[in-house]
């Protein structure tokens, strides 16, 4: 028999109010209370994408007393990568439900819950989806005032400029009616100076792609500076081109031309598809639509603080909605294999036709893992980032 609509109901909004209420550090055990009190529970387990997406991490007290699971091979994994619950038969009739935990299409990690049977699952997996969902967005509010999530998603010590950058970072993935995004970092917990930055309005979406200049900290306080001046200049309402002349500015002030910044910035307008472009510097796009991938080519400009006074000028394009746009850095095209070889934009293009089936946010994690099958056993002495757009179009 099912269960009545408002006890549903009245339990899905108990679950919601003990995640709002509990405190920071403390949500967890808020959903694994009520979970356990409500839903008949029998275990409740957070796990937190790594910086490297490749495991779930536990969330638990330091040192972790619970094992990582493999996003790419486990039951959890699988709910995360398809984003959809997923159900595991465990021991005596008992079911795993592992449902993704996620804000806005940025993927956070999985909530897994053991219930006693496969009925009681069934019954309970739209309900506890939405619970997931509430949790990713507590979560994201609770980092600002502890350092359990975040430290549940390392399974290394960062470098402090990889400190730096991740802080830095919008989020891994987002999701909206027009487009969806995703974008990764390698080496995921040493990287230099290598950005990304994303910010939406209603009618449009701004993206900047960043090839950082040098190594270590110098390298993560270079491309701290030049995109707090960026957001700075976009948060004022300033055009695309007035950003990278701010931006120029601020770099140039601080470095006096010593050092400077590659950046791809780009602003689609939601409603029509129209991109302006500002190519300062060395990040590339390539395009596939159609079942072809392209180079597209555009208007290079010089780097950010690499002159004083910089005048920048905006190209235009149109994307077309099922278009796949995907960002690279220098430190992807310009790898080299162990005889020499670069990457280059014939292997990008194989590799983009490649992962043509996966979504988005999983993408620049797959391209880096054919890009680290290029380069061999040797360890890379430059960042990589990958980003991909698929632009939906209204």
């Amino acid at each position: 028999m099912r269960m009545d609509v408002s006890i549903l109901v009245d339990r899905f909004v108990a679950a919601e109010r003990a995640l709002r209420t509990a405190a920071p550090h403390e949500l967890l055990d808020a959903v694994r209370h009520v979970l356990i009190q409500r839903y008949a529970a029998r275990s409740v387990e957070l796990f937190m994408a790594d910086y490297g997406l490749t495991l779930l991490q536990p969330v638990s007290v330091l040192p972790h007393t619970t094992e990582p699971v493999s996003v790419h091979d486990s039951p959890a994994g699988r709910a995360f990568g398809a984003q959809q619950p997923h159900v595991e038969p465990v021991r005596d009739g008992l079911v795993r439900l592992h449902l993704p935990v996620t804000a806005r299409g940025d993927r956070l990690g999985v909530l897994s819950v053991t219930l006693p049977d496969r009925d009681r699952a069934d019954e309970a997996v739209a309900e506890l989806t939405d619970v997931a969902q509430v949790l990713a967005h507590e979560v994201v509010v609770a980092e600002r005032e502890t350092d359990v999530y975040m430290q549940a998603r390392r399974r290394d010590r960062l470098t402090l400029a990889a400190e730096m950058q991740w802080q830095l970072l919008p989020g891994r993935s987002c999701t909206r009616p027009e487009y969806r995004l995703g974008a990764q970092l390698e080496p995921a917990y040493a990287v230099f100076g290598d950005n990304f930055d994303w910010s939406a309005t209603a009618d449009h979406l701004t993206l900047y792609v960043t090839n950082g200049m040098g190594e270590g900290v110098e390298a993560s306080l270079l491309t701290n500076l030049a995109i707090s001046a960026l957001r700075n200049a976009r948060r004022a309402g300033l055009s695309l081109a007035d950003q990278a002349a701010l931006g120029d500015q601020a770099v140039y002030a601080h470095y006096r031309g010593g050092r400077h910044l590659s950046v791809l910035m780009l602003d689609f307008e939601l409603a029509t598809g129209l991109v302006s472009v500002v190519d300062a510097g060395s990040p590339r796009m390539l395009r596939l639509r159609d079942g072809v991938v392209e180079r597209v080519e555009l208007e290079a400009q010089l780097p950010l603080g690499m002159f004083e006074d910089t005048d920048y000028v905006c190209q235009e394009l149109y994307a077309e909605p099922g278009d796949r746009l995907v960002f690279v850095s220098d430190g992807v095209y310009g790898v080299a294999s162990p005889r020499g070889e670069a990457y280059g934009d014939a292997a990008l293009a194989r590799a983009i036709q490649a992962t043509r089936l996966l979504p988005a946010a999983e993408v620049p994690g797959a391209v880096l893992r054919e890009l680290k099958g290029h380069r061999g056993q040797s360890s890379s002495d430059d960042d990589a980032l990958v980003v991909c757009l698929d632009w939906l179009g209204r």
